[in-house]
């Protein structure tokens, strides 16, 4: 027998369109990226309406309030009324991207090409004759 009033997390972090596949989304849970009121959980937990989730993807980390419950996966704005974001959370999300707009490129931060000297230390360090 299901209850209707309960969902997997798994279930629904994929239904919400946090993760790709429901086996990303179990594997961020098992990895605990996943905090249920506060608290890691494991993928076949379920969640309730009015649960509070961490939730840290690529995207970021969102702080929500679980409003309705899916096991299956709709269209994005079906799946954005399944949560509530906190103000906080899309502020702090906001500015660290933007952090990583500003932030300079990696390939700027690398050193050109080595010199005679450095790369002769090099081959001395790596054990080659050259």
């Amino acid at each position: 027998m299901h209850d209707e009033s309960k969902v997997r997390i798994d279930k629904w972090l994929w239904a919400a369109r946090f993760y790709k596949t429901r086996s990303l989304a179990a594997q961020a849970v098992e990895r605990q990226r996943i905090k249920l009121n506060g608290l890691a959980t494991k993928p076949g937990k379920e969640v309730r309406a009015g649960d509070w989730l961490l939730v840290t993807n690529d995207s970021g980390e969102y702080e929500i309030q679980v409003m309705a419950l899916a096991e299956l996966r709709g269209p994005a704005k079906f799946a954005q009324t399944l949560y509530a974001e906190t103000e906080a959370s899309k502020k702090a999300r906001e500015k660290a991207q933007e952090l990583r707009r500003l932030a300079p490129e990696p390939e700027a931060l690398r050193p050109g090409r080595p010199t005679k000297k450095e790369r002769r230390e090099l081959n001395r360090w790596r054990g080659s004759a050259d």
